[in-house]
């Protein structure tokens, strides 16, 4: 794990940590080329420079998201925002269930939106693969 990730981690509460710890390694070990770093203040891991997925401590429980997870058709994430993001929130460490989280992170590398470019694009997105 980044040592930049793991100075996250280390500054949550206990819960969130455990939380936290096991979503990390948990993204490295379903994207093992990716490059991860803090990103807007939170862990996010990149395929080409593209963010993938990451995770953020909200008010009460930890956000995991996928940038382009609306395009997975999977039940268990729930739409974020107004592009192609999805997320699913943990409570405590006993709630992830890493075969969804293996699952969606497999999901992940084969669908992805053109998140670099949107800016340069003016707000569109583009599927990328």
């Amino acid at each position: 794990m980044e040592l930049d990730i793991k100075a996250y981690n280390n500054a949550l509460t206990a819960g969130d940590k455990a939380i936290s710890n096991l979503l990390a390694g948990e993204i490295s070990k379903g994207l093992p080329t990716a490059a991860c770093k803090i990103w807007h203040r939170h862990p996010v891991w990149f395929i080409n420079d593209n963010p993938i997925v990451g995770y953020s401590k909200l008010k009460d429980c930890i956000r995991l998201l996928f940038w382009s997870g609306q395009s997975f058709d999977e039940p268990g994430l729930q739409p974020e925002g107004t592009f192609k993001a999805a997320e699913k929130r943990y409570t405590s460490k006993e709630d992830i269930n890493t075969a969804d989280v293996q699952r969606w992170l497999g999901k992940a590398q084969t669908i992805q939106w053109d998140y670099k470019n949107i800016v340069k694009r003016k707000g569109k997105l583009e599927r990328l693969v």
